[in-house]
């Protein structure tokens, strides 16, 4: 029987319905890729009971169709955060919501901070603003330094992919992660999900639960989130499901912080019932 709990940032990819955008700058190859169907058995392996999707810059880009089709073939289960361009219209936008969508995700490792710039995304903001959405974002090393004036700009709640992924081996003192703990003092949230994303994370000397702790002290369970960044591409070594979710018992030992941080915060901000 599954319990409550939510992996709140993985990825779907079916190429036989879907195929990989013709300019897509990366395509998953077979082994790393994962459909819905495998994304449930592995939810149902574990005892989660919900998802929330991230559509994958890697293989679809700006192509949130394959992403639908899960949401919508799940009765429920998955909801979804979409990749669009600064110029996407209201009626685009209020279709992806009538499909299960509830934010949008920015990339500022692909696009760059100057995306935050473009002349159609604080019209973009608005939108997202006024629909009730979120924005999540995802950056590296010292962008989110560099990008805090427009994001406190646009007004929406914020929800910061993998960490932030800092630089593993500066340490919390460095500007961009010092951002993300401001950003966390002042109400938004935080997915602890891919350190394994985390910039230099494999090198000796990396240091990733300071992160995690300083994080967990800024956020607090109230406003953290889990997720596995299934089915974990362009990794230089093998990852299993397991031992991801693992590290909530470490990190969370008290068991009704875990529940908080599995269930009844993403259930509180991604309208899970």
């Amino acid at each position: 029987m599954l319990s409550k709990g939510v992996d709140s940032h993985c990825h779907v990819f079916d190429t036989t319905l879907f195929p990989y955008a013709s300019d897509a700058a990366y395509r998953p190859p077979p082994h790393e890729a994962g459909s819905k169907e495998q994304l449930a058995a592995v939810l149902d392996a574990h005892g989660l009971s919900h998802a929330l999707l991230v559509n994958p810059t890697s293989g679809y880009g700006y192509d949130n169709q394959c992403m639908i089709a899960a949401i919508q073939a799940s009765r429920g289960r998955f909801k979804g955060i979409a990749r669009v361009r600064a110029d996407t219209g209201e009626r685009a936008l209020t279709e992806l919501r009538d499909a299960g969508v509830i934010g949008v995700r920015l990339d500022l490792i692909t696009d760059g901070v100057a995306v935050l710039h473009d002349p159609s995304m604080p019209r973009l903001l608005a939108h997202v603003r006024d629909m009730g959405w979120q924005v999540q974002v995802q950056c590296e090393r010292d962008q989110l330094h560099e990008a805090v004036a427009p994001l406190k700009t646009a007004r929406v709640p914020l929800v910061f992919d993998h960490c932030g992924r800092p630089d593993a081996e500066r340490g919390v003192s460095q500007p961009g992660f010092q951002a993300l703990l401001e950003f966390g003092r002042e109400g938004h949230a935080v997915k602890l999900s891919g350190p394994f994303r985390f910039f230099n994370a494999f090198s000796p000397s990396a240091d990733i639960e300071a992160f995690i702790h300083a994080l967990i002290d800024a956020f607090t369970p109230q406003r953290c989130v889990w997720g596995s960044d299934w089915p974990f591409l362009r990794m230089p070594m093998r990852m299993d499901y397991g031992p991801v979710l693992a590290n909530l018992e470490r990190w969370f030992p008290d068991e009704a912080d875990r529940q908080q941080v599995l269930w009844h915060t993403p259930a509180r901000l991604f309208g899970f019932a």
